[in-house]
């Protein structure tokens, strides 16, 4: 058993059979005590093979914290003895003991779901069925026990009834009596399609009739038996045919009398296939993946059945604000601006969910623009499906940023004519409120800072927020009444602080982590300056024997006039070449020039060992990186490989100027989208950078996916310029320095394939400075540590080789 200890004041993490190490251990039994300490290895040197093992060998952070019903435990997944997989472990809040759950309580343990208004019973489903459970008693009812699956459970308006959905439909199951009522009946085909007959079939099927008298009397008695058969029957519900669509957002409101849905058409079937060669068969195997960008995309369609009118009607999209309205962009394309003006036609939109009012009069929605150029959100009215703007966001880039694309929403209801929403309009991502009575906008937020998550208290007097208010680099928790006032800091460590909160709201579980150091989990009470409690001690003595440097978080002005931040590793030696590298990250919205222990902790600790073997290392939160607000994020809009890398290279000049960097010793590296910038670096900054490595790299961007990239360059029919200047393929011939390429060969995100046109068109240019690593058994996230350590030895190799000379 794990228990906190106190000595001198301080808490401490004992384990009588503990094998993995600690800040302090306390045993029983001095042997013990001896074993485990000559067991300890010490790091005395960095090396690619140590750092590139199996990330076991750090310690095993703790991950997926929840809380307990009752406020009482806080469950997380951790992994102190190095096992395969993680185990689920338990602290109390009371006794502060932490414990391994064993498989019944595990198994027991009732997960994410929905409550009643009273918080008196969750709703939760679990293998394809659901589950009630009543907080009072602790008991648990299994509602449904069938081969089919239900999902997306919720309570009805009264909280006497669990709708939910199984197949394509809507049911109603009243908690009560056990009655199972269908709310909606989507039927598969076409009902013309179904009832119609061809010419020729109706000509015979009429002469029939006229022809064989005792054909017209049976006819007549069958249809007067079904026309009465029909009187003594129940109406029956009414058919909605999916016509080759699928159903999806289904929604009811909450007295069940309106129901909202999708129908999505299919969009591009085309996939790229990558193969794959390493297998069990011993045969070459393929992997369907996704399409490529500018493929004809799914449309969605915003219907409504109103059930006590027996009627469904389509939400039209001609009556939202802006529906016509061209992206600035075509200002590059005349022609095609010019026929599209001449030729208006209404852009396509997909709606979301809509959410109710938990008294039912009201109903919010929100709809984004598939050119990503706008977000709406909307009033509805179910009676007609007529919409009533509360917000509009423009943005001639993309609209996007924390708790605002169709991804990551953060909207509700506060009261039943109070929402909440984010919104990027004025450069952050802020906090506001509609009040739809008297339709009146209130910014909660303010400043040049993220509100990056959102929470409503229980009792709706407040928001608790995740931002990086103090600075850009560390995330904490606050407090905020709905109408505004003070913000209240809750969490006082420096770093990243990932909180849940526990359903009581008396307790935080925070799990925090610092630039040298790994998340650990901590306990603390739901007050300004409470005192906080470490619960774990997860890290290993042979990682803390290494002293790890604390990257300094330094910013510098860009040639634009904008701050950019970066992370700075400095050599105690520098080499007698003052050589540099420069690591860029990867992209879809991240951050790494931050007080928290990195997703890149690989690069980390390598940045470690170029540090001691005299390089100067920097790490750079590029133009499009998260957490500096909208114009940051969208400054590479049209142009990749543009305003990202002017910040490589004002980092470049940064180093030789300030930091005492050979200017002509400069190495680039980066995966991913850093992959993507070190191409363009080495092609188009030749005089910059003398040496790079490209890790799964995208080497054209029309061969990347829609969702991502259109966003950013739009579509290559639509906007060829963009994805010319954007894409190393068509930079190849300014390479002159030496580049080192590394892809996986079964990468499902950038396909192999990007690697071996480029590769193809190097050849065909002559280049010679260049090789290429594969790797057949990896996706775009390595697993392997062989795989990593020859990548990163590979890298080494051609630092050493070429910036130290």
């Amino acid at each position: 058993m794990l228990k906190l200890k106190m000595l001198n004041g301080t808490y401490y993490l004992a384990n009588q059979f503990a094998n993995y190490s600690m800040k302090k251990v306390y045993l029983a039994i001095p042997v013990l005590l001896f074993h485990f300490a000559a067991s300890a290895q010490k790091l005395d040197s960095l090396s690619v093979e140590k750092i590139m093992r199996d990330p076991k060998w750090i310690g095993v952070s703790p991950s997926a914290v929840f809380w307990g019903e009752d406020s009482k435990n806080v469950y997380f997944s951790w992994n102190p003895d190095k096992n395969k997989s993680d185990s689920l472990y338990a602290v109390s809040v009371e006794g502060k003991q932490v414990t391994k759950v064993g498989s019944a309580q595990r198994r027991s343990l009732a997960p994410q779901g929905e409550y009643n208004k009273n918080k008196t019973l969750k709703l939760y489903e679990k293998y394809g069925d659901i589950f009630l459970l009543d907080l009072k008693t602790g008991t648990t009812r299994q509602l449904t026990y069938t081969t089919d699956q239900e999902f997306f459970a919720s309570f009805s308006g009264k909280d006497d009834k669990v709708v939910f959905r199984r197949g394509d439909n809507l049911f109603s199951l009243s908690i009560n009596t056990g009655e199972l009522v269908q709310l909606t009946n989507f039927q598969k085909g076409s009902k013309l399609k179904d009832a119609r007959l061809n010419e020729q079939d109706q000509w015979l099927k009429n002469q029939q009739l006229s022809e064989f008298e005792i054909l017209k009397q049976r006819k007549a008695f069958k249809d007067e038996s079904l026309k009465a058969k029909k009187q003594d029957q129940p109406k029956r519900l009414k058919e909605i045919y999916l016509e080759g669509r699928t159903v999806n957002n289904l929604k009811a409101s909450p007295d069940g009398q309106i129901i909202t849905f999708n129908l999505t058409s299919d969009g591009d079937e085309r996939h790229t296939l990558v193969p794959t060669y390493v297998t069990e068969s011993g045969y070459t195997e393929e992997i369907p993946t996704r399409p490529k960008v500018g493929g004809e995309q799914e449309s969605k369609e915003f219907f409504i059945y109103n059930k006590s009118l027996d009627s469904v009607y389509q939400v039209s999209t001609l009556q939202i604000p802006g529906i016509y309205d061209l992206p600035d962009y075509l200002k590059d394309y005349p022609s095609e601006k010019k026929i599209r003006e001449k030729n208006k036609s209404e852009r396509s939109v997909n709606f979301q969910t809509p959410i109710w009012s938990e008294d039912g009069k009201n109903v919010i929605v929100t709809a984004y623009s598939l050119d990503n150029k706008d977000r709406w959100i909307f009033s509805l009215d179910a009676s007609n499906g007529k919409l009533k703007l509360i917000d509009r966001q423009r943005d001639e880039a993309w609209i996007g940023g924390p708790g605002i694309d169709g991804y990551n929403e953060n909207i509700g209801w506060i009261d039943n004519s109070l929402v909440y929403f984010q919104s990027e309009a004025l450069g952050f991502s802020h906090l506001y409120t509609y009040n739809l009575s008297t339709n009146k906008k209130q910014q909660i937020t303010t400043g040049n800072w993220e509100v990056q998550d959102v929470q409503l208290s229980a009792d709706k007097a407040s928001f608790y927020l995740t931002a990086n208010k103090e600075h850009p680099g560390t995330k904490d928790f606050y407090k905020i009444g709905v109408k505004g006032g003070v913000l209240e800091k809750l969490t006082s460590m420096k770093g990243a602080n990932e909180v849940s909160l526990s359903p009581d709201e008396k307790w935080l579980a925070i799990r925090y982590s610092y630039s040298n150091k790994p998340w650990e989990l901590y306990l603390q009470e739901n007050k300004v300056g409470a005192t906080v409690l470490q619960i774990t001690n997860s890290v290993s003595d042979e990682f803390k024997s290494y002293s790890w440097r604390e990257p300094e978080v330094i910013s510098f002005v860009n040639r634009s006039g904008n701050e950019v931040y970066a992370r700075l590793y400095r050599p105690t030696k520098p080499h007698p070449n003052k050589p540099a590298v420069i690591f860029v990250h990867g992209a879809g919205y991240l951050q790494n020039a931050h007080y928290w222990w990195s997703n890149y902790f690989r690069e980390f600790m390598f940045h470690n060992l170029l540090a001691d073997k005299g390089y100067t290392v920097l790490d750079i939160d590029y133009q499009a990186s998260s957490g500096y607000g909208r114009n940051c994020r969208t400054n590479i809009y049209r142009h990749m490989g543009g305003a990202d890398l002017n910040d490589q290279v004002d980092g470049a000049k940064l180093l030789a100027d300030k930091y005492g960097v050979n200017a002509k010793a400069i190495g680039i590296y980066g995966g991913s989208y850093g992959g993507f910038i070190t191409l363009m670096a080495m092609f188009n900054q030749p005089e910059v950078f003398k040496a790079g490595a490209a890790l799964r790299s995208v080497t054209d961007w029309a061969h990347y996916n829609h969702g991502y990239t259109a966003n950013i360059l739009n579509s290559p029919i639509e906007d060829s310029i963009a994805y010319h200047r954007s894409s190393p393929l068509y930079f190849a011939n300014g390479l002159k320095g030496r580049l080192l390429m590394c892809h996986g060969m079964v990468d499902v995100n950038v396909h192999f394939q990007d690697i071996v046109r480029l590769s193809q068109r190097l050849i065909e240019l002559g280049k010679n400075d260049w090789e290429l690593a594969v790797y057949p058994m990896e996706d775009h996230g390595f697993v392997e540590a062989s795989s990593w350590t020859d990548e990163y030895k590979r890298i080494f190799k051609l630092f050493e080789e070429e910036l130290k000379h």
